[in-house]
This record gives structure tokens, C-alpha cells and sequence, in this order.
């Protein structure tokens, strides 16, 4: 199996303790994450080969968030140096009914500042199979959009399977360019999407029709494939809210002439939600390389249920533990 490669940004997680408001705490807890690298991890901790591209200060801290990098088994061989700093986002941990908070603080970040010409898309693609990216990185500035089209185009021309997950961020696109004004051609070179409502919405004023949420899933995902005709399988998450520590969790995925379910979780005790979506793109990209449609999806909902247990960004579970689940292992007693 060819590589997957991703470009993305490196945040530093900066978290609260416990459930702790920022208003209590004197210290964080720190960690690394970003979407693309949460699903490169994913895929990687499943057994696949992959590369993240993406740039770093060169300073301590873009040291640690290589050295995270590393400990993942992903390679490095195109990270670039340089720049000034590392983007940083503040976790608030909700509980029952409060909510949990995100505040940013990536402005002038070093990957802000990652332009077209940095990297040879060429070479890097000479060995892959898959590129992957995400509205965020679209988002983030305007010559951090441009150097995502310039490895859209590359990777099409090289023949790759291109995924996308929308992941709009209305903090982001202050750089003077509407999100359908940039992502328009992006996503028209895709094959694979991770969509939903309210993204499809702000970026292509699409809007699903139907009685049911079964017609409206459908609905969308024809109105993106009608939009985007090179799109072979758009997926569509469902989390319901019952309260911070507490969701249902499942997914959708059409492939153009059928729509595939996934059973239904109940996630009743939430540890750290941060990186489910990414967790659900990196398995389905799995699923999608190894399983047929159904079984695709499937594991990518059970992988990305699991990921709701686990501390941090990135998914640390292994295809066993996910299999496991998908056969109805849920009891959470303890294997000796």
C-alpha cells in the first residue's frame, strides 16, 4: 500500500485541568495536535505508511512538536523550518451542561507563513498513494491556501486519491477571501469528502432537503456530488449533544448510487472529544484502502467512538480494540 501524505498545522494544546474554567487554573496541561496530523497519526498507529508536511519554528518548541511527530512513527523528511512561531489553542474542558471552549492564538504562526515553492510536491508524491487535507489549513492565510492548491494540483496530475474534510472554522478566513472563493476549486479536484451541514453551507450556500435526517443526508451529499462531479464518497458524521459528557455518535457515507448507515453509539461518559472528526477521516481512509464501503465506514465510526475515551488529540487505539467494538465488545472489563 502506497503512503498517505497530509499538510496541515501543528497547534500546541494548552488544556485545563480536570474541568477547571480559564479563569481557575495556573498551569495547563500541554500537548501537540492538529487535524491533519491527528489523521495521519490515526492512520500510521493503524499500520500505514504516511508523511506530514507542515512547517515548525526553529526553536525548543517546534523541537517538541517534531519529537511528537516522531514518536507517532510519521515521517518528517518534509517538515520545514522556520518562521517565528508555533500556533497554540487553549482547551476548556466542559461538564454536563457547560459547554467546552477553544480559543486560538495562531496569528503570524510559522505555517501562516508557508508559501507555494517551499516544498517539491513531486518528489514527495513520488511514493504515494493518497493526499489529504482540510478547510483549516484553506482558512489560515492566503499563501497557506495557495501552497494547498499548488499540492491539490500535483497530487491530480500524479494520479493520487484526494480527500478533503471541510472543518470550516468561523475564526479563521480574516485574510480577505471568502471560504467559496478559495475552496471552490480545491474541493472540485477531490475524491473522497468529509462533509456536514453547516460547513457545506458557509462554504457553498448548500443547503439538504427532506422530512427525515436520512433524506437530508442524502440530499446533501447529491447536491455535493451533482456540485463536484470528480467526488466519488462524501461521508457525513452525526454527533447529538445530550450534554458535554455525553453523546450519540454515528456516520453516513454515499458513493454516489448508495447510501451506507452505521449503527448508532452511546458515548455516556466523554474523556477528551478534541480530534473525533479526525480520528473518523484517518480510519475511513483506512477502511477505504483495505474493506469495502460498508465495512469502511463501519470502522471508521467505531474507531472515531473510541477516540472519545482517550486523553489528547490523537486517536491511540489499536485495529484490534476497534474491531473489537464493531463486534459488540463494550463492556470495558478488564482483559488480563
Amino acid at each position: 500500500m502506497k503512503k498517505v501524505v497530509a499538510l496541515g498545522e501543528v497547534l500546541l494544546r494548552l488544556s485545563t485541568k480536570e474541568y477547571l474554567r480559564f479563569s481557575q487554573v495556573h498551569d495547563f496541561n500541554a500537548d501537540y495536535g492538529g487535524s491533519e496530523l491527528n489523521v495521519i497519526s490515526t492512520l500510521t498507529n493503524f499500520g500505514m505508511e504516511s508523511a506530514f508536511v507542515t512547517r515548525l519554528p526553529e526553536n525548543d518548541i517546534g523541537d517538541c512538536a517534531l519529537a511528537q511527530i516522531h514518536r507517532h512513527n510519521i515521517s518528517t523528511e518534509y517538515i520545514a523550518r522556520g518562521g517565528d512561531r508555533l500556533g497554540i489553542y487553549f482547551l476548556e474542558k466542559g461538564a454536563s451542561l457547560r459547554s467546552s471552549k477553544v480559543v486560538y492564538d495562531r496569528a503570524y504562526s510559522s505555517f501562516c507563513s508557508f508559501e507555494k515553492g517551499m516544498v517539491d510536491w513531486g518528489e514527495i508524491f513520488k511514493d504515494a498513494g493518497w493526499f489529504h487535507w482540510s478547510g483549516i489549513t484553506a482558512g489560515v492565510s492566503q499563501s497557506a491556501a495557495d501552497l494547498c492548491m499548488e499540492a491539490i494540483e500535483k497530487a491530480n496530475e500524479m494520479g493520487l486519491t484526494i480527500s478533503t474534510d471541510f472543518n470550516y472554522r468561523a475564526n479563521l478566513w480574516k485574510y480577505g477571501k471568502s471560504p467559496s472563493e478559495v475552496m471552490e476549486k480545491m474541493v472540485s479536484m477531490c475524491d473522497v469528502v468529509l462533509a456536514g451541514d453547516y460547513a457545506s453551507k458557509q462554504y457553498f450556500d448548500i443547503e439538504p432537503s427532506g422530512s427525515t435526517e436520512q433524506a437530508r443526508q442524502i440530499s446533501l451529499c447529491q447536491e455535493l456530488i451533482k456540485r463536484f462531479p470528480k467526488v466519488k464518497k462524501v461521508a457525513v458524521t452525526n454527533r447529538g449533544n445530550i450534554n458535554a459528557l455525553h453523546n450519540t455518535w454515528s456516520a453516513v457515507l454515499y458513493s454516489g448510487k448508495q447510501l451506507y448507515i452505521s449503527k448508532p453509539y452511546d458515548i455516556t461518559y466523554i474523556v477528551d472529544r478534541i480530534g473525533a472528526g479526525d480520528s473518523f477521516m484517518g480510519a475511513l481512509i483506512y477502511g477505504l484502502c483495505h474493506f469495502d464501503d460498508q465495512k469502511a465506514l463501519d470502522f471508521a465510526v467505531a474507531a472515531s467512538c473510541l477516540k472519545h475515551t482517550i486523553y489528547g488529540d490523537t486517536n491511540l487505539v489499536s485495529k484490534e480494540e476497534v474491531f473489537g467494538l464493531m463486534e459488540g465488545n463494550n463492556s470495558g472489563h478488564v482483559k488480563r
